[in-house]
């Protein structure tokens, strides 16, 4: 139990009725867990207005209600607290429950459309490799020091974040590496978070289905920044247009990065092929085994951040280039019979997939052809649709819309919707198949000697969402099983 105004100093409050000055045996905002004790936090939220559950949340045995109002009638000795954002409070209150574990660790967190999960994957893999506990909190997983925890959201709520801050402390992390998506800015899931650091990978086209309007997604990011403290540093990629946009407001100390403009750190990118990468950054070369313009630009912005962050350049340098890409990105094998190189890519994005398909034309010898097989997500941004299709169509020889994760859309209507935005000329080079299985083992049956099939979109993802069910599904799973047969011991 704790004592209910030790958690509220943190933030500005007015009491409307009752008293602070209570023991209480928990915070949640969801009033179904609410039991004897229990702060709940009226939260509004997409689906739900918090506020409508707090006669709910009395009932089961709630002693103090934060919220922003209250037009119920409750008992006089519940302890009635208004707030202006009880999204803002809860972040902040849990951070108080778990003692500000944050403060006590060194967190770096990366927001950006495309880019997150590999350089947050690479910043803990490189921490890792030089003798650092660290925890990790991304797409793909939840990582403290050895132990893995599935992931369900790129970036928890506050209570699973600071709970999962609290054992990382407890078990010894230094460092915590979180992607930061632009629902969680907008949600308050990272109020109370102590940050060290903030890196911005790049804005494109994304989660308009949410955020409405370019505008709103592009001021969600910006908001992580604008609230930095002073002593925190702020890393932005400048090749973005906007990258200097989102520091217009902050405290941090600001440090750039870029590969085609001046920076703080700047990257040349010597040679781009199938065996890696050569680059040199600030003057001194590195060879790597990630492929790519745009892991290039991963690449510096975890250099960047691990100079930041104290460590030692030749150290550095050395660890950097052992380093792997994240699972589902630029994930390849090549079949040993054919020559076929397959590429699995979580590429869901007109830019993400862009610059995927530009970088195999840039390996790819001229006679080499592209095959790729994308789908677009239901329930979510319709725009990118067609421009998706367009991008694919634009740098493949031949392509197959196909079903991603459809939720509860039909399939079909995704598909037609992403068709419309190729010209009569490409819809000739163009299959439509909607079972995704159907898709991918129809591509390998197309791909000659030599070929680069390309499966976009999922990337890590061991699922398929259909009619709000997962099924096991994975993307690579099925091209190995189509493609190798008698060779998948050779690769890795």
């Amino acid at each position: 139990m704790k004592e209910l105004q030790n958690l509220l100093i943190s933030q500005p409050h007015r009491i409307q009725s009752g008293n602070a000055n209570i023991s209480v045996t928990g915070i949640t905002a969801d009033s179904r867990r609410v039991v004897e004790g229990s702060v709940f936090v009226a939260i509004k939220g997409v689906q739900t207005n918090g506020h409508q559950f707090i006669q709910n949340a009395v009932s089961q045995g709630a002693t103090c209600i934060v919220c922003e109002y209250c037009d119920v009638n409750i008992p006089d000795d519940i302890c009635v607290v208004i707030v202006e954002n009880a999204g803002y409070s809860f972040g902040w209150l849990m951070s108080a429950w778990y003692n500000y574990s944050t403060r006590e660790l060194n967190v770096v967190g990366v927001t950006g459309t495309n880019g997150k999960t590999t350089t947050a994957t690479l910043l803990f893999d490189l921490f890792t490799c030089l003798g650092y506990t660290c925890g990790l909190i991304s797409t793909i997983e939840i990582k403290i020091a050895n132990r893995v925890i599935p992931a369900t959201h790129t970036t928890p709520d506050a209570a699973q974040l600071q709970g999962l801050f609290s054992e990382m402390l407890a078990l010894g992390c230094q460092y915590v590496f979180m992607e930061v998506s632009s629902h969680a800015i907008h949600q308050h899931r990272i109020a109370g978070i102590q940050f060290k650091g903030a890196i911005f990978t790049n804005i494109t086209h994304d989660h308009l289905d949410y955020h409405g309007t370019f505008d709103h997604y592009l001021k969600a990011k910006k908001q992580f920044f604008d609230d930095l403290p002073k002593n925190a540093f702020a890393l932005v990629n400048i090749d973005d247009k906007r990258g200097m946009v989102m520091v217009q407001n902050t405290k941090a100390d600001i440090h750039t990065y870029a590969l085609k403009r001046m920076a703080s750190f700047k990257t040349r990118l010597i040679t781009n092929g199938l065996e890696g990468l050569h680059i040199e950054t600030n003057g001194k070369e590195m060879f790597t085994r990630l492929m790519g313009e745009f892991n290039a630009y991963n690449l510096t912005a975890v250099y960047a951040t691990a100079s930041l962050l104290g460590i030692e350049d030749t150290l550095l340098r050395t660890r950097l280039s052992g380093l792997t890409a994240a699972a589902g990105r630029f994930d390849y094998f090549k079949v040993p019979q054919t020559n076929v190189m397959a590429i699995v890519d979580y590429a869901h994005t007109p830019d993400a997939l862009l610059k995927v398909l530009e970088t195999i034309h840039k390996m790819k010898p001229q006679s080499v052809n592209v095959l790729t097989v994308i789908g677009c997500g239901g329930d979510r941004d319709r725009e990118k649709r067609p421009k998706m299709a367009k991008v694919a169509a634009d740098w493949s020889h031949l392509i197959i819309l196909t079903s991603d994760n459809p939720r509860t859309e039909e399939p079909v209507a995704i598909i037609n919707e992403m068709a419309a935005g190729l010209s009569s000329e490409q819809l000739k080079s163009t299959l439509q198949i909607t079972d995704r299985r159907e898709a991918i083992r129809t591509a390998c049956h197309l791909v000659k000697n030599g070929d680069i099939l390309l499966v976009a979109g999922k990337g890590h993802e061991p699922y398929q969402e259909i009619s709000g069910v997962r099924y096991p599904f994975d993307d690579k799973a099925v091209l190995r099983e189509t493609l190798l047969g008698d060779f998948k011991d050779l690769n890795n």
